[in-house]
């Protein structure tokens, strides 16, 4: 059955436009993008079919672009949907910071460092200077290693910090391959800036590191010097 001959309230679109888009399942919200379906199943059951061949939405958006063109009922023309909506949940996101928006809630930090870092394939390590009211001033990636690590120059973070005139600091990382725990080494790291940042009169705030199917917060949790 088509999705346009549903009872109005099982309806992607109609369902978003009568009780909100929070409402709506993941499958959902992907249907409204892809739009149509295939010959034999609806939009609806190809995003279901997706979100569950790849594990979750995250990790759909996150895929490379061979693996996705790959799947029953997916050719460019969907991909480039797929990619559109990613993308502008991005510049949402950045209009937002560079507007003035605080970063004042750890939701919104992560949300943020996890659009930017979702789809790297190589860990990379990013700065975000912040003034006194937590607006964003500059987001930057700083470093980028391989697939398991990245080499960091505390020195050279500090400079960064400086040249923007920031007030506080939030650093962000991503792991490719694996979950947001963090390692010894990220612990390290941590405290190792956040004295060295505290030398220079510069508050850092939080940690924020990117897995792959989760965002983990320094300061959210209450782990050490936070």
């Amino acid at each position: 059955m088509a999705i346009k001959d549903w009872h109005e309230d099982d309806r992607p679109r109609e369902k978003l436009l009568k009780l909100g888009a929070s409402q709506l399942s993941d499958a959902e919200i992907l249907a409204i993008f892809l739009r149509t379906g295939t010959k034999d199943s609806s939009a609806i059951e190809l995003a279901r079919s997706l979100i569950t061949q790849f594990g979750s939405i995250a990790e759909l958006l996150a895929a490379p672009e061979q693996k996705v063109l790959a799947c029953h009922g997916i050719g460019l023309a969907k991909y480039a949907q797929i990619q559109a909506s990613l993308e502008m949940g991005k510049r949402y996101l950045d209009s937002q910071l560079k507007s003035g928006a605080m970063l004042d809630q750890s939701q919104m930090v992560k949300d943020y460092v996890a659009a930017q870092l979702r789809r790297e394939t190589r860990e990379v390590f990013a700065v975000l200077c912040l003034d006194n009211s937590l607006t964003l001033i500059n987001y930057e990636v700083l470093f980028t290693g391989g697939i398991s690590s990245c080499s960091i120059c505390i020195k050279q973070v500090l400079r960064h910090a400086l040249s923007h005139a920031a007030s506080r600091l939030i650093i962000t990382h991503n792991h490719p391959l694996v979950s947001a725990a963090p390692s010894q080494a990220d612990d390290d790291l941590t405290e190792r800036l956040k004295e060295a940042c505290t030398l220079i009169d510069i508050q850092l705030i939080d940690h924020i590191i990117v897995g792959r199917n989760q965002v983990m917060s320094y300061a959210e949790q209450g782990r050490a010097p936070f």
